[in-house]
């Protein structure tokens, strides 16, 4: 089956001459200045649809092939999303980077996690289900990288179950390069906030408590000090009967 059968998604392009900022005039015109590169093909300056890549980058992501077909090119070329620049106010994209990778080798890519099912601690327990990470880096040959990784979360029953790094089933040549032994997804029990904060007041009255009662001990130091130092000067005092 030829390559370009095999990818899901296909992506229109055409030459790109202008360079700098005679880019901004195009991106007016709804056109977002790119390039392609990549081992086994030389670097060509490009433009593509702005609404157009929009639909497919929401679709393919960074980790999925994009069949990418240049205007005036014989042949398509299999690309991979390689980097993005984006406009920090207004969110739209000022320069996408295409990379055209070798078919026959392994690549690094990092891949959406996708949860899927239902807990029943969450459900029926009100339990909060925590997730450790959002992506996995993964790698693969470039035909092989998943779009997402699913996860199934309908055997999570109870509190404190989980969900390792090593329970992800994937496909045939993909191997995550993170620690089997990880987890990825536990749930929590629910916390009962009424009595948090009846436990955080009472340490607090308690801290209170402790600090009054330092001080009036030390109050009551200072007083007997002074009630020795007032009979030590009495007793230096001579007696009137004697003098008399």
């Amino acid at each position: 089956m030829p390559i370009k059968e095999k990818l899901q998604f296909s992506l229109n392009a055409k030459k790109r001459e202008v360079k700098g900022k005679k880019n901004q005039a195009q991106r007016k015109n709804g056109l977002i200045p790119a390039v392609l590169y990549g081992q086994k093909t030389d670097n060509l300056n490009i433009f593509v649809d702005n609404r157009e890549f929009h639909k497919i980058f929401e679709q393919a992501g960074e980790n999925t092939l994009i069949d990418l077909q240049v205007e005036g090119k014989k042949e398509s070329s299999p690309v991979l999303i390689h980097d993005l620049q984006k406009d920090p106010l207004s969110g739209d994209f000022l320069h996408i980077d295409f990379y055209q990778p070798d078919l026959e080798k392994e690549v690094t890519a990092l891949v959406p996690i996708k949860i899927i099912g239902e807990s029943g601690a969450v459900k029926n327990k009100e339990g909060t289900l925590i997730k450790n990470a959002n992506e996995l880096e993964v790698r693969a040959l470039p035909l092989n990288l998943p779009h997402e990784l699913i996860v199934n979360i309908d055997s999570m029953k109870e509190f404190g179950d989980e969900i390792f790094v090593r329970d992800i089933e994937l496909p045939e040549g993909v191997k995550i390069l993170k620690n089997a032994n990880d987890v990825l997804i536990t749930v929590s029990a629910p916390t009962d906030v009424e009595h948090e904060l009846e436990k955080e007041i009472e340490e607090k009255v308690e801290d209170i408590e402790t600090i009054g009662k330092t001080k009036e001990g030390e109050d009551e130091e200072i007083e007997t000090e002074e009630e020795i130092r007032v009979k030590d000067q009495e007793s230096k005092k001579p007696a009137r009967n004697a003098v008399e």
